[in-house]
This record gives C-alpha cells, structure tokens and sequence, in this order.
C-alpha cells in the first residue's frame, strides 16, 4: 500500500485532481439544476403546455397531516379530452427521506411513484403505471445525483433481460455549471425495443445562461431538433417566455428527386401576470393557436380555473372550467402554523 501511495505517478495524479478541486471552489459555482428541469421557467410557469385542459373538472383534496405529507383526492371530470378518466382517487405521502403518490382510475388503470433519498445528494425515484390496455405499462427506474455545481441522472424505462439480452430504454444526462452563470450539460440515450433489433443511440448538447432578470437556454438533438427557450422577468408581477422548435426533416423524393432537408418549426410567446389572488396566462403561436388559463383562489381553499383555446387554422376553439376544494380543518391549520419546518422537503 506504501509503494502505491509512494508511486510518483500517484502523487503527481493526486496533486493534479487537488488543484483542480480547489479552482472548481474558488469559482464559487452553485448547483445548475437538472436537465429535465433546463427550461422550467418558461415550459412549466408561463406556457400552457401543462395548464391547459378541456371540460368540466372537480378536484376534492382532504389533508390529514402537514408534517410528515399525508393527503387523499377524489377528482372528477366529463367531457375532458386526452383520455382523462372521469374519476381518479389518489393519495401521497411523504417527509424529508421518502415521497409516496399513487392513483386508481375508473377503468382500473393504476400509477404509483416512490422516491427515495439516499443523503442529502443522491434520490432514487420509481414510476410504474399498470394499464388495461396491452403494452401500455411502464417501469421507470431514475437516480439523480446533486453536487455542489452539477447534477447527474441515470433513468431506464422498461429495462429488462427476459428476451436474451438487454432491452428498454436506458437515458443519461449530465450539466455542469462553467461559470457563475453558464451550464453546459450532454444528454445520451441508447435503446433496444427487442432483442431481435439493434440498439440505436443518440446524443444530446444542452445550454443555459442565467441571469437574475433572464435566461436562455438551447438544446441540440442527435435527430437534427433545435429547441430553445427564452425567459424574461418585466416586472414584479409579470414573466414572459419565448419557445422556438425547429427539426430538419428529409424530404419524400430525397436528395435524388432534388428534394433535399425541408425545415419545419414552431414558435410560441407566452406571458403570466399574478394579481393578488389569481393568475393569468396567456399563449400564442406561429400556427395560429390563441389560448388562456385563469386561476382564481375565490376563498382560501377554493380554487377556480378557466381555460380556453382557439385554432384560427382548423376552425376550432375548446374551453374548460375547474373547481379545487382542499379540506383541512382549522385543528390542522393551527397544527400547521405551530409545527416546525422540517430540515429538508420530501423528494417530489
């Protein structure tokens, strides 16, 4: 053990990687967040991608217990487009170490999640859906690890040795904060449907530059897909948020029919104003798609939404309403205010 520590070549390789972790400190770098959440600000705060939704939908959430989480709701809905069930029971859990959701719909379609927090860095997350319907049930097994200025992510879907070989899908990621403000991160992906079919692979180039007012992001795939982002804080009350898609697709004839790559690509611009006990967003896009989502809190534990889309192109328009009651109890309300914060949230 003398000899290896005594090596020369050890010595120089263990002063080389101390250097390089005292200058990493110096720096000063923070955390950049995962890759999965490159684009939150303005994917999942100020575009309607996750807010809009058609119908009518009733929301009844009783909680039992702030700390630790523990929380049951019965959800109803009619009407509602993208094969919404019309009930879904469902119910979490969770404190500092542990996260527990799962849901039941009409149909019998069942979901549940279970993340796990090793330490104060690594959490490990499992996500199974158990559907009716043949080849729509899915496993996925997901690690994140946080370190002082990046984050690293191993996730597989549906991973399995049954057939004879490897098979699913198999997804890391990595983004690592070059300055104070820059992140620079790779996505690789490599899957095999079947054990009779080649694996294929892909590679992915992420970016984010962040400042306290805005940030931009971009993400080149291996599939020839630019995306990119831009969000933008105009006051205290009021976001605003650019997403550009762009994919270069081959054209039928090919290069011999003198057809060559044809681009297509999106564009949308949203924005989000908070008034004092409502929101508002706002969204529109270079195809022709106006929509908006108001959320208004009519009481402390009513909620009304109202949301609304218009397609100029295809003639159509689509509206739905929503109502969110959560039930707690004044004992638990005061139980709330008393309690001590816990040192760390649950790993949603």
């Amino acid at each position: 053990m003398e000899f290896l520590l005594g090596n020369p070549l050890v010595v120089g390789l263990s002063d080389v990687v101390s250097t390089f972790s005292k200058r990493r400190e110096d720096l000063g770098l923070s955390n950049p967040g995962t890759l999965e959440q490159l684009s939150r600000e303005v994917q999942k705060d100020v575009l309607l991608t996750n807010h809009l939704f058609t119908g009518m939908r009733a929301d009844l959430t009783k909680s039992f217990s702030v700390s630790p989480l523990f929380q049951i709701s019965h959800s109803f809905s009619m009407g509602a487009g993208q094969g919404m069930p019309p009930y879904t029971l469902a119910t979490l859990f969770g404190n500092s170490n542990i996260f527990m959701q799962g849901n039941i719909d009409n149909d019998g379609n069942l979901n549940g999640r279970l993340n796990y927090r090793w330490n104060p860095n690594f959490v490990t997350k499992l996500s199974a859906q158990v559907a009716n319907s043949p080849g729509q049930s899915v496993l996925s097994i997901e690690n994140d690890y946080t370190g002082k200025d990046f984050s690293a992510c191993l996730k597989s879907l549906n991973p399995s040795i049954l057939e004879g070989g490897l098979t699913g899908i198999f997804i890391g990621s990595y983004l690592q904060a070059i300055t104070q403000r820059l992140s620079l991160g790779l996505e690789m992906l490599w899957q095999r449907p079947s054990a009779t079919m080649g694996p294929e692979t892909a590679l992915s180039y992420v970016a984010r530059y962040a400042t306290k007012e805005w940030i931009v992001t971009g993400q080149l795939q291996a599939q020839g897909v630019l995306q990119a982002t831009y969000w933008r804080k105009i006051a205290e009350r009021l976001d605003a948020g650019v997403e550009c898609q762009l994919a270069l697709m081959g054209s039928p004839g090919g290069a011999m029919m003198g057809g060559g790559p044809r681009r297509e690509g999106i564009t949308s611009v949203g924005a989000k104003y908070e008034f004092r006990a409502s929101v508002f967003r706002a969204q529109i896009d270079s195809s022709g798609r106006l929509g908006c989502v108001l959320e208004k809190r009519v009481a402390p534990a009513v909620m009304l939404t109202f949301a609304g889309e218009m397609d100029h192109a295809k003639n159509q328009a689509k509206c739905g309403i929503a109502v969110s009651i959560e039930a707690g109890g004044e004992e638990l309300m005061e139980n709330q205010e008393q309690a001590a914060q816990p040192a760390m949230p649950p790993p949603f």
